[in-house]
């Protein structure tokens, strides 16, 4: 597992990890998804109260968040747009103080990156970006995740983006492959290609991990991908637009045809959803065999819980863990074998979590690798 000290830092976007980070988060959320599967859950995040802050709508983001925090012994709590005073009544950076005395970590969702910025500056605890109009971070993340348990690897690897090529994730994608050594094509019509000092920025990531950052309007460019990845055409907050990025995007839908231009079998389809299907994609390549679409939304999940146990947790070495499960009828929450009597309770009264270690007697103790 990668060296990974980033505790007390945000997770803004990608540009603030070095690719040793962003390889040790990765190796992290494997980590801790293989103690899920085995139904281990830790404390890592135990008595830390989680602020979930979103300007926008969520199913995987909210999710995932809510989930992680409470496997690991956190507490979310939701602040929707109507719930706090963000930027209305009260600035962001009035908010960011009062939010950081009462949460130790914050997450946003909404418009602005200089709001998640501002938050980050002035809280004094770690913040994540769930998602802003400019980066997509923790999707990057899931994306890196999936890639590696269908591919392999990371470095080397033809990463072709078709749609809007300004938007959050094109941005978030040419940070995050660029530290990687991912070869990524942008394809799409010039006018939707991203802003040449970030390109320029990237372009420099990639230099140092030995891979490229490539534009093209031609869907031949696909040839050779691993990867075949999209977006829906028209962003949150982009509605009205919608008809005018159709009548430019349409040429470059994903659908058999453009899968077969790849000359191979192996590449894989992804979409960071949710998914406008006979738009962007087909609902053939979707349903395919070759669409890891819902492994890349759990995911989100796994690399999410990293991301949060990594900067506000202690993950190294892995503290108490806990069991979820049934338990002998016998066993006694407070470590006294065959207790029978009265001061055990009854089973439905037994907590329906097990600790280590014992906390009183010489009971068995729970030890889980």
């Amino acid at each position: 597992m990668a060296e990974l000290n980033i505790k007390g830092r945000s997770f803004l976007t990608l540009r603030d990890f070095t690719p040793e980070e962003i390889e040790g988060l990765l190796d992290l959320a494997v980590k801790l998804k293989e103690k899920k599967k085995r139904g281990i859950f830790g404390t890592t995040l135990a008595r830390k109260n989680i602020a979930l802050i979103f300007e926008k709508s969520s199913t995987r983001t909210r999710c995932a968040f809510t989930v992680g925090a409470r496997d690991e012994g956190g507490f979310p709590e939701y602040l929707g747009v109507n719930d706090i005073q963000l930027g209305s009544k009260e600035s962001v950076e009035d908010t960011a103080r009062v939010l950081g005395r009462m949460f130790d970590g914050i997450e946003f969702r909404g418009f602005k990156q200089s709001t998640v910025e501002a938050l980050a500056k002035y809280s004094g605890v770690p913040v994540w970006n769930g998602l802003t109009d400019d980066f997509h971070p923790t999707q990057i993340l899931a994306d890196f995740m999936t890639m590696r348990e269908h591919l392999g690897a990371l470095k080397g690897k033809k990463f072709c983006f078709l749609g809007d090529g300004r938007n959050n994730m094109a941005n978030s994608l040419m940070v995050g492959c660029g530290k990687m050594g991912i070869d990524l094509v942008i394809i799409a019509p010039r006018e939707l290609w991203p802003e040449p000092a970030l390109v320029e920025e990237c372009r420099g990531y990639a230099a140092e991990a030995g891979s490229v950052i490539l534009f093209s309007e031609s869907t031949d460019a696909v040839s050779d991908a691993d990867v075949i990845y999209t977006d829906v055409w028209a962003s949150m907050g982009e509605e009205a637009k919608a008809a005018e990025r159709e009548a430019l995007l349409r040429p470059y839908q994903v659908n058999a045809e453009l899968m077969k231009k790849t000359g191979k079998s192996s590449t894989i389809f992804m979409h960071c959803l949710p998914a406008i299907k006979g738009k962007e994609v087909t609902e053939e390549v979707f349903e395919s065999a070759q669409s890891v679409v819902f492994d890349e939304a759990e995911n989100r999940m796994h690399t999410i819980k990293a991301v949060m146990v990594a900067t506000l947790g202690d993950y190294q070495p892995m503290p108490e863990e806990i069991v979820r499960g049934g338990f002998p009828d016998d066993f006694d929450p407070m470590g006294r074998p065959g207790c029978e009597g009265p001061e055990c309770g009854s089973p439905e009264e037994k907590a329906p979590f097990i600790t280590k270690p014992c906390a009183k007697g010489d009971g068995p103790v729970m030890e889980l690798q």
